[in-house]
């Protein structure tokens, strides 16, 4: 079924494209209803508009509260056109049929972000019209068009123009469902808002929590061949994130793929120098810094665990370039990220036909603040994990005092124990990653594997320890590995046995008083 599109109501806050847009409504004969802002711009651009309050006869009011809430509004876009009774009402009550709404909502995300919003700002910027007659289109979408997006545009006037004037009933049903979830996302911003606010100020965390994703690609699988999978963005999201990665080759992302690119991603960027990590299964197995090109930084970034750098995933905080291009080509990794690529580094990786490259933006807002894990039946979110505490204001509990290059890397160890699965332990210089101990259920253990992985040499290495150490044993085989220096949240009942081994040993350790567990 094809419906002719006579009348049109228009009422836009994005207003790109909306002349053009109605001065092509107008060449198929469409009267236009309009109002206030939107009304204006279609006048001063030679466009003929009836006021929506002339017709309907009854005027704005309430500084625009009330202006579409209206039966000739409503009664002409929630008509069925083929109900006989929903028809003779119209005439009866002289209502004309409404068969395009062109309508988009202002972000409410937008005026609660605003550091001077209150409460009465937010309230104010609640529009009550917009989404009735969105929601009263959207529910009529077999006989009523109704267009959110500017960039549907386009597609509606080239099937106008290919059918005479009219819209497939096809078309109103995407057209409807992508207004049904403009809505939603719509109120969610408001609900999750006024979930946080309280007398006295406002809440860590709403009473209720809804999120909208929007479906970027079908995945071959998730973890395992046997599941089937979708990855999902953020809606309007702008961070600097994995989730805004440009792919330039490569073969299509895996589950896998996203979530392992994801956390080097996370991890490369809490460091300032030139700096390249190795990820594999969510663990780095490689990491390194440089003074001087990213290239080093890399190579010194596999000499970690040059075995399980086979098939991992590579991020870098500064763009790739020739050199580092023709290191990354001599062995198999699954994916390279970095927030750009030079044409001689694409021209090198492009040999590599199934590489993936994905490129993150940096500029964009803010990471969200917050981090979410699904269980089954619920969700839990808790603040990022920030690494904003500065290791020289560490308490030292021990006799001897780190050396300036003790310092160095213990703040690079810190960083890096910060990604690694608890219980995490981490052996490393004041550049380079040495050993790594993950997702052990004894901290000890972590320990014994951190040095046995070890490609590198572990004597005058630094140590760090995700959280704190309940026993002495840990300090006593961090010693026999040639540790110099620890860092450690504390906090044990027994921090005074490690205290002493450290001292036994000449072993410089420090207290962050914070604890950095990674589930």
């Amino acid at each position: 079924m094809e419906i002719e599109i006579k009348r049109a109501l228009i009422s836009v806050t994005d207003k790109s494209g909306i002349v053009d847009f109605a001065k092509e409504l107008q060449e198929f004969g469409v009267e236009i209803l309009s109002t206030g802002g939107t009304a204006a711009q279609l006048r001063q651009n030679g466009i003929s508009v009836t006021d929506v309050s002339d017709y309907t006869g009854f005027p704005e009011m309430m500084n625009g509260r009330l202006k579409t809430l209206h039966p000739k509004v409503h009664g002409g876009l929630l008509a069925l056109r083929d109900n006989e009774d929903h028809m003779k009402s119209l005439n009866e009550q002289g209502i004309g049929l409404i068969d395009m709404v062109v309508i988009n909502l202002y972000r409410f995300e937008d005026t609660v972000a605003r550091e001077d919003c209150t409460l009465d700002d937010a309230i104010e910027n609640i529009d009550i019209g917009g989404p009735t007659m969105l929601r009263a289109a959207a529910k009529n979408y077999r006989f009523v068009s109704v267009v959110t997006d500017p960039g549907d545009y386009a597609k509606i006037i080239n099937e106008m123009k290919k059918t005479g004037g009219k819209i497939a009933e096809s078309t109103n049903f995407a057209l409807a469902t992508k207004t049904f979830q403009l809505t939603a996302r719509y109120d969610a911003a408001i609900s999750n808002y006024l979930g946080t606010i309280k007398p006295e100020g406002k809440k860590d965390f709403p009473d209720t929590v809804t999120m909208q994703f929007i479906k970027a690609q079908d995945l071959r699988y998730g973890e395992n061949p046997h599941q089937k999978a979708a990855f999902y963005r953020e809606q309007d999201t702008l961070s600097p994130a994995i989730s805004n990665a440009r792919q330039i080759q490569g073969k299509e992302l895996s589950y896998n793929n996203i979530m392992d690119s994801d956390a080097a991603w996370q991890m490369v960027s809490d460091f300032e120098l030139p700096t390249a990590v190795v990820m594999k299964h969510s663990n780095p197995c490689g990491a390194a810094t440089s003074d001087s090109t990213i290239a080093e930084a890399y190579k010194k970034s596999l000499e970690t665990d040059p075995v399980s750098a086979f098939g991992g995933i590579v991020a870098f905080n500064r763009r790739v370039d020739k050199e580092t291009a023709q290191e990354i080509a001599k062995i198999f990794l699954e994916v390279v990220i970095a927030p750009g690529f030079d044409d001689n580094a694409i021209e090198i990786l492009s040999t590599k036909k199934n590489l993936r490259l994905l490129e993150v933006p940096l500029a964009g807002q803010p990471v969200t603040d917050y981090d979410y894990r699904r269980v089954v039946g619920g969700i839990l979110i808790q603040e990022r994990d920030k690494m904003d505490e500065d290791i020289r204001n560490a308490q030292v509990v021990t006799k001897r005092i780190p050396t300036e290059e003790e310092y160095q890397a213990l703040n690079f160890a810190w960083h890096v124990v910060k990604h690694v699965k608890s219980n995490a332990i981490v052996f490393a210089t004041k550049d380079q990653l040495v050993g790594v101990g993950a997702g052990q259920m004894s901290r000890v253990d972590s320990v014994k594997i951190a040095r046995m992985k070890a490609n590198l040499p572990t004597k005058g290495t630094v140590l760090a320890s995700d959280a704190f150490f309940p026993f002495r044993d840990g300090v006593d085989m961090a010693a026999e590995a040639g540790v110099t220096a620890i860092v450690q949240p504390g906090g044990s009942i027994r921090d005074e046995e490690a205290i002493q081994a450290a001292d036994e040993h000449g072993i410089a350790m420090i207290f962050t008083g914070r604890r950095h567990f990674r589930h």
